[in-house]
């Protein structure tokens, strides 16, 4: 006879009974949850992601920032220019340029984040007392990114020719800086968060719901067991994955469309690129994450493995993309992870087409990555498939 239960079969009331009972139940789940060893694995693995991505990998004040030089000057007051800006650590001047346009495409390629342009004649004006102009560009897609830089550039004014102006020249260290430095703010000049977030907003929306959509749908067949009956039909299981991932394909396009015509509606954001190559490579994008959501529903063994499995590819997606945090100011493996992830080059896709119009050829390396991306995703995919079906 059990401890939990009367001669007569009914369950015992006091409090003895009542903790044998729950003892009995926890060790039922503990027992089950041990079998599950997918779940069990996210429940340990996501606190540990979010652990050490927020602990390491996050800094919403990025230094050491990519920076093309185009100097034409040769004077010694330029060199202290650029030698205080480099002092400041915020500026990591890694690229030159050899005219305006060059300076100009790298800024819109988003090889750099900042240009600097130091004019003929700088040193000549500047010991006239002419005060000349030195010319900064900063690609402000993301104002938080750009922003501590730009106030250590303003900073620096008067401090950067502090062991040049002597003697003669001393007089010159008075008052106002000798020079004045021209900033100018591509892009987003009025700093507008909504011009980085709505298009941002485009890639995480369609990551998570493609992920999710295709993640439950091999899943959602073998738990109501019509798994076999679509095996039984004469279709290949190739012919099977990709019926069952077109119907996202034309979804995702109609988020494309609701996301693109809301931003423009409510908040401006304008598409000043060409609309079809961003719909072109919004396709793939949406193909790679169908891809990877497909692999995940052949893995799981039920549509909340399947979700976790989701959500685990999703959090470092929307962390180290750069859609939350700047890019820049996360750690060299942080940035090596984040250059495996589809969503990291869809937005840089995305924010140059919207607001730099940029073009294939700028987008070409971009589009490239996120091609092979979906290729190797969908190796996986069918591989996974063809093993699950045997």
């Amino acid at each position: 006879m059990s401890e939990v239960q009367d001669r007569s079969g009914r369950p015992r009331w006091g409090l003895r009974a009542m903790l044998g009972r729950l003892g009995a139940m926890f060790w039922k789940e503990t027992i089950q949850l041990r079998r599950d060893r997918i779940s069990f694995a996210m429940m340990v693995g996501i606190p540990l992601l979010q652990l050490l991505l927020f602990g390491y990998a996050i800094n919403t004040d990025p230094r050491r920032l990519p920076t093309a030089v185009l100097v034409e000057d040769g004077s010694v007051f330029a060199r202290s220019f650029l030698s205080a800006m480099q002092a400041t650590d915020y500026f990591d001047m890694r690229h030159v340029a050899r005219s305006e346009a060059e300076l100009d495409a790298m800024v819109r390629r988003g090889e750099v984040m900042f240009g600097v342009h130091v004019p003929l004649g700088f040193g000549r004006r500047l010991v006239r007392g002419e005060r000349p102009d030195l010319n900064v560009i900063a690609d402000a897609t993301d104002p938080t990114a750009a922003a501590g830089a730009v106030a250590a550039l303003n900073g620096m004014a008067t401090r950067a020719f502090a062991r040049d102006l002597l003697g003669p020249l001393a007089h010159l260290a008075q008052g106002p800086p000798p020079y004045e430095v021209r900033l100018h703010r591509r892009y987003n000049p009025a700093g507008e968060t909504s011009l980085n977030i709505v298009p941002g907003l485009l890639g995480v929306i369609l990551t998570l719901t493609m992920l999710i959509f295709t993640a439950l749908s091999v899943t959602r067949e073998i738990e109501r067991g019509t798994m076999e009956s679509l095996l039984a039909m004469p279709i290949r299981p190739v012919e099977i994955m990709l019926g069952k991932i077109a119907p996202y394909l034309v979804i995702g396009g109609v988020q494309m469309v609701l996301i693109l015509g809301m931003g423009w509606l409510l908040f401006d954001v304008p598409v000043v690129g060409s609309l079809g190559l961003l719909v072109l490579l919004t396709l793939l994008f949406v193909l790679a994450n169908l891809a990877v959501g497909f692999t995940f529903s052949t893995l799981a063994n039920s549509q909340l493995q399947a979700m976790q499995m989701s959500f685990f590819f999703f959090l470092p997606n929307i962390l180290l993309s750069g859609f939350m945090f700047p890019f820049q100011g996360m750690p060299a493996w942080a940035r090596m992870i984040g250059e495996v992830l589809p969503l990291t080059h869809f937005l840089r896709i995305v924010r140059g087409v919207m607001l730099k119009s940029a073009d294939f050829a700028d987008l070409r390396w971009e589009a490239a990555a996120l091609g092979a991306f979906t290729l190797a995703a969908m190796a996986v995919a069918v591989a996974r498939f063809r093993q699950t079906l045997d």
